[in-house]
């Protein structure tokens, strides 16, 4: 049965996820960026809370685990680094698997933004929850990992099905397109970016994205193509150095 998903604002520009196995009626949220508004939907949707799957140790993303767990008695899931700012009930990484009832979670190392990032894809579903290494018509800046492996993780991502929906955990997509604009020319980008900023215009959201998508007209999936010839960590390193620097 389908997994059911709950997306809702939080924080700035946060996205917080609740996800509920239909079948079971298991349910999880993907990382914790504002407790207090993750307890409140719970509350509205009436449902419980099983487990607290996290992407990264980021305050924004796990600083609300303590509370979370104290309110609903939820299974803590993550990364090690999470341990740095709260506790994990289990350590995942690339490879182990989470089962949500009848839903399958496949962990995916994701690392760069931050050396043990992880992301969670369910097959089943065609879904996939990344946090913060992959934005739509964007990425993570690389806090702690170097263009190799951020490269490694979004080629990861990449060769997930075209149709996998991918939810990202900030609404960024606008400033995003700005900069894809910048060193991209394609019309399919022009044509997207368009569309994203009506929608940011009628306060919509531009998440969930999906890998096709992004394969299309993100600038950092299209680096080797946008700078021919270099190898494609390299090119992948020069779009992310001038998105650091960019300013429009």
């Amino acid at each position: 049965m389908p997994l059911e998903i709950h997306q809702f604002p939080c924080l700035s520009d946060n996205y917080g996820f609740l996800v509920r196995d239909t079948a079971t009626g298991k349910t999880a949220c993907i990382d914790t960026p504002e407790a207090d508004a993750i307890l409140m939907q719970l509350e509205k949707l009436g449902w419980g809370l099983d487990f607290i799957l996290n992407t990264h140790g980021h305050p924004d993303h796990a600083g609300g685990n303590e509370a979370v767990k104290a309110a609903t008695g939820a299974t803590i899931v993550g990364p090690q680094e999470v341990t740095r700012i709260a506790p994990l009930d289990r350590v995942v990484a690339g490879g182990d698997v989470v089962e949500l009832g009848e839903t399958t979670f496949t962990v995916i190392d994701s690392g760069g933004h931050t050396l043990g990032h992880v992301a969670y894809h369910d097959a089943g579903d065609g879904v996939a929850f990344v946090g913060d290494t992959l934005f739509a018509l964007g990425c993570g800046r690389m806090f702690e990992g170097d263009p190799e492996q951020m490269w490694a993780s979004l080629s990861r991502l990449a060769d997930l099905p075209d149709d996998t929906t991918v939810y990202c955990a900030h609404e960024y997509t606008a400033s995003n397109a700005r900069f894809a604009l910048s060193v991209d020319a394609d019309p399919a980008l022009k044509a997207r970016a368009d569309q994203v900023f009506a929608a940011r215009e009628r306060g919509e959201a531009t998440v969930p994205t999906s890998i096709g998508l992004e394969k299309a007209t993100n600038p950092f999936l299209r680096a080797p193509v946008l700078r021919p010839g270099l190898a494609p960590a390299q090119a992948f390193a020069e779009i992310r150095a001038a998105k650091d620097s960019f300013k429009g």
